[in-house]
Parts: structure tokens; sequence; C-alpha cells
């Protein structure tokens, strides 16, 4: 089934990665460097270039926020988590995972595919029921960053750890009541880290399957930070203590 994506760094950031698109959807408006780089990596791609007025592109790509550019595309299917595995090892690295229990905001969940992307993460998993999907929303909201993430979808989370834990994985939860500070672990082995809902924090089973509760302190008014601001901050300092 196709589907658009739209906007300049996820339209260009797909081309990149070497994924096919049925077609580009180019604004007769846009111009400068971002235009001739995505016209040069569709003459690659042998892909069609077809300009349009902005209004006529919005309608095509379902939104107004296209930057003036969106490509019809096949979003590619989810990973295996043994493919997440690989890439550990491919890279000679423990594996290092991020595991989101129903995270249900496309715009939260691009923004953790963006920050995984950047700290170097080898993979994201997300359930399969109450979790957002990857959607073109999704690819727009991570700024193209999802076209360099695997991400596998799993039908029970809680089984996927206890699968891994076999594996050597140990896993992190992250919450407000946690009896580790995020700054005190140590994340240089096998390490998946688990991030709640919006909403409902993590699920008790999931909680229960994890090896350790952290939380990040705040000194604030406000119990909790939004979920991709908490990701942030434990990719990072587990990245920080592997070395850059």
């Amino acid at each position: 089934m196709y589907s658009y994506i739209y906007g300049r760094n996820p339209v260009l950031e797909w081309l990149r990665a070497g994924y096919p698109a049925e077609k580009l959807l180019v604004s007769r408006e846009l111009s400068g460097a971002a235009l001739q780089e995505i016209q040069k990596l569709a003459a690659a791609g042998r892909i069609p270039v077809e300009n349009l007025p902005r209004n006529d592109l919005a309608r095509a790509a379902g939104s107004d926020n296209h930057q003036g550019v969106a490509a019809r595309v096949t979003l590619p299917d989810y990973v295996e988590v043994e493919e997440i595995l690989a890439i550990a090892a491919g890279r000679g690295e423990p594996p290092l995972i991020a595991l989101l229990d129903c995270i249900q905001d496309p715009h939260n969940f691009g923004a953790i595919l963006r920050t995984a992307e950047g700290a170097g993460l080898h993979g994201v998993i997300i359930p399969k029921d109450n979790a957002a999907p990857m959607t073109a929303a999704v690819y727009k909201a991570s700024a193209g960053a999802a076209a360099h993430v695997a991400v596998a979808r799993v039908t029970n989370l809680s089984r996927t750890i206890d699968e891994l834990k076999e594996k050597g994985v140990w896993f992190t939860g992250a919450d407000e009541e946690g009896s580790k500070l995020y700054t005190e672990l140590d994340l240089r082995g096998p390490t998946g880290l688990v991030l709640g809902s919006e909403g409902k924090g993590l699920r008790r089973l999931v909680r229960e399957e994890c090896d350790f509760i952290t939380r990040i302190p705040l000194q604030g008014r406000v119990s909790s930070l939004n979920v991709s601001v908490a990701a942030a901050l434990l990719f990072f300092e587990a990245r920080r203590q592997r070395g850059f």
C-alpha cells in the first residue's frame, strides 16, 4: 500500500537510505540546495519527478506541512528482533535497544526515533497493539531519521523482553519512582531501555520484567518529562558511557 512521506528532510533521508519511491512531487515554488540534492538523488534512482502547484501538492500529500516536496512510497517492513541483534554484532558493540511500551503519539514516536538514530541505538521495539505504527507522520516527526532506524513490531513486549534476557540483555525501565538515578546505572553491556506510554507509563507486566527501574531527577514542580525527552537523556547517557 502506497503512502506519501513529506517534508524536505524526511524525503532526503528516505532517498539517501536508498529506499525506492514511485514518484516525487515537487512544488513549483521550491528552490535551493535542498531541491538540487532531491533532484540529484531522484535522477540517480530513476524516480520520476512531477512539478505541482503548492496547493495541489498539499492535496496529494494530505498535509499543508509538506515544505514543497513529497514522495509516494511503500513504507518499509518492520524488522525481526534478531536483525537488531545482528546490527549490534555487525558494529562489534553490545546491543543497545529501546523498547517503547504503548507510545501512542506519532510525534513522540518520531522524536524518539530521531534521538535513537542520533545516539546510535541498534534498534527500537514496539508492540503491535495500542501503539503508534510507522506512518508518514512518524517519518515527518523524525525529520527523516526513521529511514535509518531498525524498528521491530512484536505481539507481546513482555515475552520479547524475557526472550532477550536469555540472550544476555539487561533491561532498565524508566519511572519517576525508580530506585536508581539514570546516571548511576551501568549501561555499557547489552542493554534494553524501556519507556512507558505518555499517560500511564510502564504497564505492570512490562515493569515486572525489567531488571532495574530508574528515575530522572527533577527540580521543578512537574512530576515527569515528556517521554521523548526522557528517552534522549537515557539514550545519550548510554552512549556517553560507551564512548562517543
